[in-house]
């Protein structure tokens, strides 16, 4: 939620685009994502950069960090707010229409695949309300979707890391490495593997797949110059500054106020 809009004699428009803790979710999110993959693959590969003993170590302090970032952080994140517009229906608008991949997201795509072809400008992807005093949407269209790979991914190897952690891994008394790998029993032959191969398996392919995101969101995504405004904002001010419309709109008051004399 944004907090506050100022109007200085210069025409530009601040706004809040990310909460300080926004900024230390991301931040932390991004360490622990990078510490897991060198490591993993460090442990996996047998690579020489490092022993054995000092990578797993390493990777069993980023995984807490990795998981709060994800599963406490981002929906604490996404769900709080300050001000009127903080009802619950308000906030589960909010989350789908800023976060779930819709019918706009769609149409956005598909405008971003014509521009490559030349075809068309590169659509707006942050949408800011000036009236409400909130963004509509701050996500690539491309973000939103892997979003709903990277939650799954992250549901698997946390789901598997368990089982390579400790095969016989049992809190507070309850089986829960034996209940997975016996879930795992029932898919493995149908690979002609046994259950460990095919958590093994699942996770190096989880591990895959953040390599992969990686590079779309960052190496392909934000390699624009224009885009590097939200690197500043994201790691170190939190500002946007929406007199820059590149890749923003902004439903201003005056627009509303027409939209309701025409109808």
């Amino acid at each position: 939620m944004v907090r506050s809009t100022q109007r200085p004699a210069s025409g530009r428009v601040i706004v809040e685009r990310y909460t300080w803790l926004e900024r230390v979710t991301h931040l932390v999110h991004l360490v622990a994502m990078l510490t897991l993959i060198f490591t993993g693959f460090k442990i996996y590969f047998g690579w020489d950069f490092m022993s054995f003993q000092i990578a797993r170590t390493l990777h069993m302090i980023a995984v807490p960090f990795f998981l709060v970032a994800n599963w406490i952080l981002v929906p604490y994140n996404i769900f709080s707010c300050k001000g009127e517009r903080c009802g619950v229906r308000d906030r589960i608008g909010h989350f789908k229409e800023s976060y779930l991949f819709g019918k706009d997201d769609a149409e956005r795509l598909i405008d971003i695949v014509k521009n490559f072809f030349g075809k068309g400008r590169y659509p707006a992807f942050t949408i800011y309300d000036e009236r409400k005093g909130h963004y509509v949407t701050k996500l690539h269209p491309m973000l939103k979707l892997l979003i709903i790979f990277e939650s799954t991914a992250i549901l698997l190897i946390a789901i598997t890391g368990v089982v390579l952690y400790s095969i016989n891994w049992t809190p507070l008394g309850l089986p829960i490495a034996e209940w997975i790998l016996s879930v795992a029993w029932y898919f493995a032959p149908l690979l002609g593997i046994e259950a460990l191969g095919l958590i093994r398996l699942i996770h190096l392919l989880a591990g895959y797949w953040f390599v992969f995101e990686l590079v779309v969101h960052v190496g392909i995504l934000e390699l624009d110059p224009n885009v590097w405004k939200y690197h500043r904002a994201i790691f170190w001010s939190g500002k946007e500054d929406l007199s820059d419309r590149h890749f923003v709109k902004v439903i201003e008051e005056t627009d509303q106020k027409r939209a309701t004399r025409e109808h």
